[in-house]
């Protein structure tokens, strides 16, 4: 399927993923490390020309019964990145997670690198600085982050050409990371056989989308694939994380190519609203909303969330 000419920013990154298809030196070196308390999938993407390095969706664990903050899952990528002496250039997040707090800060910290998201997460900041009264000290400016991506904005892993991509639907800030000959989708989509990601939170909305989805399935066939989160669909035996513009096309259960706006509109709204909240949405969105900054310790030396009651 080709990229349309109406799309500059589909076309830019139709080239880069052709390019890197037709030429090995140009495509990234992907190791993904999977987070099962969470169902999270956090990537660390190379370019093997110069062990520049970006990391995608980082976890920092969570315990909701304790409060208690831990670092395993990250400390797994930071010890990679450390034994290959990898140079982390990005630390990008898809989007606003509901279900884990993000270990960015702590990435940043360690290793250094850019934190970057899409430019709409003020819009996410606007809504949840409401849901958590969050006050007038709380920026909703995106100014939490070191680069906000504008759709179709080109950048660089290394020598590798990338470009992010707007794909709102999930949430309003959504980005999907065009990489070489790979895509990292984030929540847009999840394996063919588990389908896609709901839109009942603040802000999400189907009819978005499938328009996201639509779009990014105008990317080459034989573009690889990265999600953010694996479910196990009933009957497989494991977890996966990858598979390709062509699958997604043919065998997605909610949008293969075929399904129309108003029929995919209908069954997604009908799954949402049988769906319980995420177990971590509350803690994770109001520490990610701050770029996965923890809030600071009040008098006590104490760190505290909020808990807003009978409002989601």
């Amino acid at each position: 399927m080709q990229a349309s000419t109406t799309d500059p920013a589909l076309a830019l990154a139709s080239t880069v993923v052709d390019a890197a298809i037709q030429d090995v030196s140009r495509r990234p070196e992907i190791h993904s490390f999977f987070d099962e308390s969470t169902f999270t999938v956090s990537h660390i993407v190379v370019d093997p020309g110069t062990s520049t390095c970006a990391v995608i969706d980082s976890v920092l664990d969570y315990d909701a019964a304790s409060g208690r903050t831990a670092t395993r899952s990250v400390q797994r990528l930071i010890d990679f990145i450390q034994e290959r002496a990898l140079r982390v250039e990005w630390v990008l997040e898809t989007h606003v997670h509901a279900d884990h707090l993000s270990a960015a800060p702590l990435l940043n910290q360690r290793l250094g690198g850019r934190l970057a998201i899409g430019a709409h997460i003020d819009i996410v900041q606007d809504v949840f600085g409401k849901v958590f009264n969050a006050g007038t000290d709380f920026a909703r400016d995106g100014s939490q982050f070191d680069h906000l991506f504008t759709d179709g904005e080109a950048f660089s892993l290394g020598h590798l050409h990338a470009v992010a991509l707007h794909v709102p639907g999930h949430t309003p800030a959504c980005m999907a990371y065009v990489i070489g000959n790979a895509v990292f989708v984030g929540d847009t989509l999840f394996m063919p056989d588990y389908g896609t990601a709901r839109c009942d939170f603040p802000g999400g909305d189907a009819a978005a989308l499938y328009r996201s989805i639509r779009r990014l399935m105008g990317l080459p066939d034989a573009t690889r694939v990265f999600l953010c989160h694996d479910y196990k669909a009933p009957g497989r035996g494991r977890y996966v994380w990858e598979t390709t513009i062509a699958a997604q096309r043919q065998d997605n259960l909610h949008v293969h190519d075929g399904v129309s706006e108003q029929d995919f509109v209908a069954l997604r709204e009908q799954r949402d609203a049988g769906l319980a909240m995420p177990r971590l949405i509350l803690p994770s969105v109001q520490v990610n909303m701050r770029a996965g900054k923890l809030p600071e310790p009040e008098s006590n030396g104490v760190r505290y969330l909020k808990i807003p009651l009978d409002s989601m």
